[in-house]
């Protein structure tokens, strides 16, 4: 198997013996339509509507969607409007709580005997990718292909993040019991754990857990991004998903460990997906923690909840250094696939200055898939569609590899995150 290429990262896992610690119910929450690739949600209440836990607040026929649920009982505030970081908006379900947290009569375990019946519950409970990526998981589980491996991804190759570790840490039996529901119902013989080799107490849990043929743990190399789903492939397996092709092309299903680890949770209890453990930490947070936290909870609480700021931020984040989603302000809120807020000083978050490209290949020599970054960056520039396809410049991850190994700072991962864009547009900026 060949070797892939990337970059060795500070992990800086500061909160990784860090319990998981539950947020406080929030006097409001505000749950946006859309967390997940695909056609944003019909809301399916209305103003001063009385919404209980679990009940189902928005949906939409759409394919590649899910239904949205609420994580707490109240009323309807409001039904405004949410620009997502995309730039495009869509509706957002505004609930003030009312601090009992009524279950809604419709939560109950889901009756699953077979693959489409399983297929059928995990689009009702609202679950998505929940390591980044929003993508509905009924679709990502029933591929046209045959599939006969699992491959569940427990990288967490980004600094700072521990959420996942946490899961494995105290969760085990539902990331067990997720894996054998997977392989039953979709009659996959075959899954492999993922797990950065930083990450010691996870891996010998796990190995001591397993309790059923056909499921290993692998140890992988402390190298980012280690999680990059083909990235992740190819040292799993040894095989190369191919360009453009799915994982399914070469006989692969990818589930994040908390994903998976929820699929036990909904089949053992019918509650919808309404909270999400995240890891909070930054050089300005004063205490770094784990915590569950429900969806729609706005940012600035989960930050007062852990000591708040010791500083005014230069920059907030949603996900990792390396690839995290900047925060418009701290009322923004938790979303489905979020896994950390980190926020950091104006001196970590200030942008170098660039210079001018020396030409040392340093960023093709790093990128995992061997792209030429800087090639695409000029054919960007010079608005050259037609070299761009013939770069793969769309087979960029945007993993931000190649940025972080210029010598000259420049901004490499986002000029090519606007040639993709460019090329869907046909050649428009």
């Amino acid at each position: 198997m060949k070797k892939l290429h990337g970059v060795h990262l500070a992990h800086h896992k500061n909160t990784e013996n860090s319990a998981s610690v539950l947020l406080p119910l929030p006097k409001l929450v505000r749950i946006p339509m859309s967390m997940h690739i695909g056609a944003p949600c019909t809301p399916l209440v209305k103003p001063r509507d009385t919404v209980l836990v679990g009940q189902k607040i928005g949906d939409t026929d759409a394919f590649m969607a899910v239904p949205i649920h609420s994580g707490v009982s109240g009323k309807v505030k409001a039904v405004s409007t949410y620009r997502m970081s995309n730039g495009r908006t869509c509706p957002m379900v505004e609930i003030e709580t009312d601090g009992e947290q009524t279950v809604s009569p419709d939560v109950c375990p889901p009756a699953v005997t077979d693959k489409e019946s399983f297929l059928k519950a995990v689009r009702e409970s609202g679950l998505v990718g929940m390591g980044g990526a929003s993508f509905p998981t009924h679709v990502k589980l029933n591929p046209k292909q045959t599939v006969d491996t699992l491959v569940i991804n427990a990288a967490e190759c980004e600094p700072y993040i521990t959420s996942d570790n946490r899961c494995f840490l105290e969760d085990t039996h539902h990331v067990l019991g997720g894996i054998k529901a997977v392989m039953k119902y979709l009659n996959i013989p075959k899954c492999i754990i993922g797990i950065e080799g930083n990450k010691p107490k996870a891996i010998a849990k796990m190995k001591d857990a397993i309790d059923t043929s056909g499921v290993e743990v692998k140890t992988l190399p402390c190298r980012y991004p280690q999680g990059a789903e083909k990235v992740l492939i190819e040292n799993c397996t040894g095989r190369e998903v191919p360009f453009p092709g799915l994982p399914s092309d070469v006989g692969v299903i990818v589930m994040n460990v908390t994903s998976v680890a929820f699929v036990s949770k909904y089949l053992e209890t019918g509650m919808p997906l309404t909270t999400k453990r995240l890891t909070v930490d930054g050089d300005i947070v004063k205490e770094p923690k784990n915590v569950e936290v429900l969806i729609g909870t706005p940012i600035q609480e989960l930050l007062d909840f852990c000591g708040g700021l010791t500083a005014q931020p230069g920059k907030v984040l949603y996900g990792g250094p390396m690839m995290g989603t900047c925060v418009a302000d701290l009322s923004q809120p938790i979303l489905k696939n979020n896994n950390a807020v980190l926020a950091f000083s104006e001196k970590l978050a200030r942008l170098p200055k660039k210079t001018n490209c020396i030409h040392c290949g340093r960023c093709v020599n790093a990128c995992p898939l061997g792209l030429a970054a800087k090639d695409i960056v000029k054919a960007y520039d010079n608005g050259n569609v037609e070299l761009l396809q013939e770069l793969n410049a769309d087979l960029c991850m945007s993993c931000g590899t190649c940025s972080f190994v210029c010598p000259a700072k420049r901004p490499l991962a986002p000029s090519i995150a606007l040639a993709k864009i460019m090329m869907k547009n046909g050649g428009k900026k």
